[in-house]
């Protein structure tokens, strides 16, 4: 087995002991993302729907960094700290699958550091 390691390309500061993304066979592994500001590692406060862009932005970079795009991904887990917010964080994630939506899973969670939203995916990178 032959495991890459794939960095978010904006990312400065550790924020842990995980790879941003693995790549294994074709099969891309991205770890949990929310709103942080990876220059600095602060968290990037803001309404469902900001947090949700912030965070897909960032799987976005990291798919594309892996050479695959969002139409790639075909799993899920989203985390939210609120599911009376699920309607809100839904519209925004749905306007970034354009196309045939991922698999998905969504539960309510305890997040660290006040964040509103963890999201993360599996894609099949070509």
């Amino acid at each position: 087995m032959n495991k890459i390691e794939i960095k978010h390309p904006e990312k400065q500061v550790d924020t842990g002991a995980y790879s941003a993304g693995v790549l294994v066979d074709g099969w891309l592994f991205i770890s949990g993302q929310g709103s942080v500001d990876l220059a600095t590692g602060e968290v990037i406060r803001g309404t469902i729907e900001e947090e949700t862009t912030n965070t897909l932005m960032h799987i976005k970079k990291i798919i594309e960094a892996a050479g695959g795009t969002m139409d790639n991904i075909v799993k899920c887990t989203s985390h939210l700290s609120d599911i009376h917010e699920f309607d809100r964080y839904n519209a925004v994630y749905a306007s970034f699958f354009p196309g045939i939506k991922p698999a998905r899973t969504t539960v309510q969670s305890i997040l660290g550091d006040g964040i509103k939203v963890e999201i993360d995916a599996i894609a099949k990178i070509k």
